[in-house]
């Protein structure tokens, strides 16, 4: 059985919106203002989680941003993601962006749920804010990683909206990133 992993780069304050600077949010792109040591350390850590993974799981805005981001590079970070079976929920994509991707146009919950059972290992979900909600609130998620990036925008779209219940979670495993950032690792944990 598959466990769905939610992995997301959040500021202290745990906003996700814009983080390169593309969407005109008036404090996107903080995700590059961080030190060059401090994004090398980044990616170590994002290749030993796709090391990891058994698939991707992604919404369609997500698909859309990564797919012509790594489909033509190289190396091992990039041959890793771009290997990986990809599966994209979306109501209105036709074909997927990235390479090797399945498109799930049926019900989310219970596409996400057959992916659980049928895959073994890993699905990480990547950014796709709206789907990760989704998830969330159907207590499909397994496990949550973040990478606190060392700001606090105070306004902006945040990783967690609102749930119809509160998501109890146990903290497994910290470890800092370079000189600024902070990776935590929590399990969910599922109510008697």
């Amino acid at each position: 059985m598959g466990k769905i992993v939610i992995s997301e780069n959040v500021t202290l304050d745990g906003v996700v919106q814009d983080p390169t600077g593309e969407e005109g949010f008036r404090h996107g792109g903080w995700f590059s203002q961080i030190g060059e040591k401090e994004l090398a350390e980044w990616a170590k850590v994002e290749f030993e989680e796709a090391l990891g993974a058994e698939a991707l799981l992604l919404g369609r805005r997500s698909d859309e941003y990564f797919g012509p981001r790594w489909v033509g590079r190289s190396g091992e970070w990039a041959d890793r993601l771009n290997s990986l079976p990809k599966y994209v929920v979306s109501s209105t994509l036709v074909d997927a962006h990235w390479s090797n991707s399945t498109v799930l146009k049926g019900d989310v919950v219970q596409e996400a749920s057959t992916l659980k059972q049928e895959l073994d290992g890993e699905i990480v979900v990547y950014a796709s804010r709206q789907l990760v909600h989704t998830l969330m609130e159907h207590d499909l998620v397994d496990e949550v990683r973040l990478m606190v990036f060392p700001f606090v925008l105070g306004t902006g779209e945040r990783l967690f909206g609102e749930t119809s219940e509160k998501k109890s979670m146990r903290l497994v495993g910290t470890r800092p990133v370079g000189e600024s950032l902070a990776h935590l690792l929590y399990e969910v944990i599922r109510e008697a």
